[in-house]
């Protein structure tokens, strides 16, 4: 019996998130004998588009016993989903809600579900983080994900539910890369309106964004440089040798640690073709503050006061 054969699709290969997920997700298929396949979307849903319905409507090849992806676009691919589930190819969704899925496990009896991070309590424990760190509040600049980013949209909402009232944001957009969120910060310092801008902190939405602003307030020759290297930067991702890595060296103050979801969904498709047990729709993966909260309000009640109002 051939080996059954996985395609996973990430949405780049340049961001440690989507690296670790590739890592884990080989780890995995090597734990349980299964084929492997790994295509690159590169930011880009059309491409993705494209890369998936190649495989699935080809008739020269053998065709994947399941695809696991994570959308790039601002869908989570309906069409293609249908179409993979119609040639009795399993359809798993990283990172996003897919509302079409009970529609693909009733309709077409393939196994298909999600595994994404909880994004709207990734938000809020960066909230927390923020009001731990920042007890007599100031202002924040955050770096966001891509405008259409479902995962970014949840986690500024969480981030807003839990932020005391005396923390005012100020946002710029990035693309989960340091180079765009580099780029991104770069051009705010360059506005009129950033010019005398007290910042009290970075809140980045993944640890590589927090670093690509470190290094653009690095490399600003605005006056309040050195002091803008001295505030907590704040990331999200939390791997062990990037996000844990750089706030143990200080670069960063705080990530929240959000395990990948590949390995996970291959953990649960794994047991599907072995015993048959259907996993649940929809799989959460559990987050957590790295350092924890006592530990950062440590941290907070012993900065000197150097909030201004705005």
């Amino acid at each position: 019996m051939s080996k059954p054969r996985f395609l996973l699709s990430v949405l780049n290969d340049s961001n440690d998130f989507q690296i670790e997920q590739v890592n884990g997700a080989r780890q995995a298929a090597a734990r349980f004998g299964l084929d492997l396949e790994i295509v690159y979307a590169q930011d880009d849903g059309i491409l993705q588009s494209q890369q998936l319905l190649k495989p699935i409507q080809s008739a020269a090849e053998p065709r994947p016993n399941v695809i696991i992806l994570e959308p790039a676009g601002s869908t989570a691919l309906p069409h293609v989903a249908r179409a993979a589930a119609a040639q009795g190819i399993g359809w798993i969704v990283l990172s996003r809600e897919a509302e079409y899925i009970m529609e693909l496990r009733s309709a077409f009896h393939v196994p298909a579900f999600v595994v994404t991070p909880d994004h709207e309590e990734i938000g809020r424990i960066q909230g927390r983080q923020l009001a731990a760190l920042l007890p007599r509040g100031g202002i924040v600049l955050t770096i966001q994900g891509p405008v259409h980013s479902t995962a970014a949209k949840l986690r500024y909402a969480g981030l807003l539910e839990t932020k005391p009232e005396n923390i005012q944001l100020r946002g710029v957009k990035g693309h989960w890369t340091e180079a765009s969120a580099q780029k991104a910060v770069h051009s705010w310092l360059d506005l009129s309106t950033s010019r005398g801008t007290d910042i009290a902190a970075v809140c980045a939405q993944d640890d590589s964004m927090a670093i690509g602003a470190r290094k653009a307030f690095e490399n600003s020759a605005h006056q309040l440089r050195q002091s803008w290297l001295q505030i907590p930067f704040l990331g999200c991702d939390g791997l062990p040798h990037s996000g844990q890595e750089w706030v143990r060296r200080g670069l960063l103050t705080a990530t929240v640690f959000s395990p990948p979801t590949a390995p996970l969904a291959i953990d649960l498709i794994a047991r599907f073709l072995r015993d048959g047990t259907m996993p649940p729709p929809r799989t959460l993966t559990e987050a957590r503050s790295i350092p924890d909260i006592e530990t950062l309000s440590s941290k907070g009640r012993a900065q000197p006061d150097n909030s201004t109002s705005s």
